[in-house]
């Protein structure tokens, strides 16, 4: 594994984050199918199964993280966002050559194949992004997690601002824009996303910091929810609609005010990180990523029947330290290869609740248009801004909670998992009933919902380390297809498809198109509580342990790592 020179100091890993923030809007590109669907249809000649059939495409290359993910390991971040610029050039190139007609007659696999390279970049994009900054904010999982899924969920939105304003509504404008603009923004990128020597202790400054990204991205994915509902219902003049995107990319260089204020104003207190370089000079020792506090003792009693990672243990015999090496397989907390992690109860506890309640929620979002119309919506567009919106806000909130009680009580993240799907218990309940206008508020805690079960990630990381990361959260993610496949597709599908046939008409109006549907997705959200419970109680003393003078105390990290 190459070695990868770590960048010193406080600034980088800020300004490696801001960096982040406009790859992470990179990484939604997959959101942007619905604008470009119908085009495809029309001018290509399409019927609605070959446009499903590419959008199931889509869904297939966006969730394809697992070469993302061990790669991770191996390669450094700019060769990883490399690899992803290459792969939505490559894709949404061909898209625009078969969409502008310049090339004619493309086959329809050559479609199929080339939207699946073009969306996988999602998974490179997302996956450098999120493994370089979690070892960089070591100490702030929980936000910085939350934080960056909850841009991908709003980039769908920003796409849409572009679409209506500055491309007119042009699908093939659009598919230029993926093919050369977004290569650009993630060449410009490149540099900033760096591995950085992460500070060893507390600094009072970083939650602040993290509350006031959590608070621009909050404000910037309500201005763009307001932005496209303005623009679909009135035509605003063209100075007008530049004004709205500057305005926008404005909220997105926000984060840049953080390392300019700390070059501004610098604290008289040098970091932790800085007294560690100068501490550690050119050493590239590798040494292990968490150090329990109070914790070694704890952790070990506790977990007797549990297996630790290769580790150098120093016994001293007389007076001749001696060194011997005892090998272990890893206990939880430390760092866990795959295939390690596929034998741990722990893990599959997790995926399964994951996959129960991220199901429940992508079959919400992916048929918010045929639930709205059978409910009587005749425009569902304010039904997928108050979802998205929502989703976003579930997303933000679900990292600062979590983190909040972590640090100060012990309390695992799967806690609010739990919490969460005890509530989309409730709100598939309230979908069914069909009172009116109660599907606006349910639409919200659906959203609301789908976006705790992202909690997985960061307990993903404290469970089984950060040295593989990368591949073990996208093992995770192997959930959200398979859910989506077993809920939306054959579950809800089906259902419509009988209820539509009782009524005569390929579309279904009326309650009872989804009512069962949710009632089957409310028992499977109690059963996805239980297995939260369940996990939480067994991983509370891991919690415990870990967590005992309140955080994490970290080593400088590997350049492997």
């Amino acid at each position: 594994m190459p070695e990868l020179v770590e960048k010193t100091g406080s600034r980088p890993p800020w300004v490696g984050l801001a960096a982040a923030i406009w790859v992470q809007i990179a990484a939604g590109n997959a959101s942007t199918f619905p604008l470009y669907s119908a085009a495809l249809k029309s001018v290509l000649g399409f019927n609605q199964q070959q446009v499903t059939i590419l959008g199931v495409a889509g869904e297939l290359g966006g969730n394809m993280g697992l070469l993302p993910g061990y790669t991770s390991n191996m390669l450094p971040p700019w060769a990883m966002l490399l690899i992803g610029i290459s792969s939505c050039f490559l894709g949404y190139g061909v898209l625009w050559l078969s969409l502008g007609q310049i090339v004619h007659d493309l086959p329809f696999w050559l479609l199929f194949i080339a939207l699946v390279i073009a969306t996988n970049s999602c998974s490179w994009f997302m996956t450098t992004s999120l493994v370089t900054n979690m070892r960089n904010f070591p100490m702030s999982r929980g936000p910085l997690a939350g934080l960056l899924k909850a841009l991908i969920g709003i980039s769908g939105a920003a796409y849409a601002v572009l679409f209506s304003m500055l491309l007119h509504h042009s699908a093939s404008n659009l598919l230029l824009f993926l093919t050369v603009g977004i290569p650009v923004l993630c060449l410009a990128s490149m540099y900033f996303i760096r591995p950085c020597v992460p500070a060893t202790g507390e600094d009072p400054s970083e939650p602040v910091y993290f509350a006031f990204l959590l608070g621009t991205s909050i404000l910037l994915a309500a201005y763009l929810v307001v932005t496209t509902v303005v623009s679909e219902v009135y035509s605003l003049p063209s100075a007008l609609r530049y004004v709205l995107v500057a305005v926008m990319v404005l909220f997105l260089f926000s984060p840049l005010a953080i390392p300019i204020k700390m070059t501004l104003f610098r604290s008289n207190v040098k970091s932790s990180s800085d007294n560690l370089a100068k501490e550690e000079g050119e050493s590239t020792q590798e040494e292990p990523l968490l150090i329990s506090s109070t914790s070694d003792s704890n952790l070990g009693s506790l977990l007797k029947g549990d297996d630790v990672s290769d580790m150098d243990i120093l016994l001293a015999e007389g007076e001749s330290g001696i060194l011997k090496k005892k090998k272990r397989k890893p206990r939880r907390g430390e760092d866990f290869k795959v295939g390690q992690v596929f034998v741990k109860a722990d893990f599959w506890l997790l995926w399964f609740a994951y996959l129960l309640g991220m199901g429940s929620g992508v079959m919400v979002s992916n048929n918010l248009a045929q639930i709205g119309f059978a409910y009587g919506i005749k425009d569902t567009t304010i039904l997928v801004c108050i979802f998205s919106f929502f989703n976003f806000t579930g997303r933000l909130a679900s990292g600062a909670l979590s983190e909040h009680f972590v640090k100060s009580r012990m309390l695992p993240r799967t806690l609010w998992m739990g919490a969460s799907q005890l509530v989309m218990v409730f709100t598939f309940l309230l979908f069914a009933m069909a009172i009116d206008h109660t599907i606006y508020v349910a639409t919200a805690l659906a959203g609301i919902g789908m976006g705790f079960q992202l909690l997985s990630i960061a307990t993903i990381s404290e469970l089984f380390g950060l040295r593989h990361f990368g591949v073990n959260f996208n093992v995770i993610l192997l959930a959200n297809p398979i859910g989506a496949s077993l809920f939306s597709a054959l579950l809800a599908g089906y259902i419509y498809d009988k209820e539509a046939e009782k009524q005569g008409n390929p579309t279904c109006i009326g309650p009872d198109c989804f009512r069962l549907t949710f009632l089957v997705l409310a028992g499977v959200c109690g059963l996805g509580t239980l297995l939260t419970v369940i996990l939480t109680v067994r991983i509370r003393p891991v919690y415990q342990a870990l967590y005992a003078s309140g955080s994490f105390k970290l080593q400088s990290q590997s350049a492997g790592h």
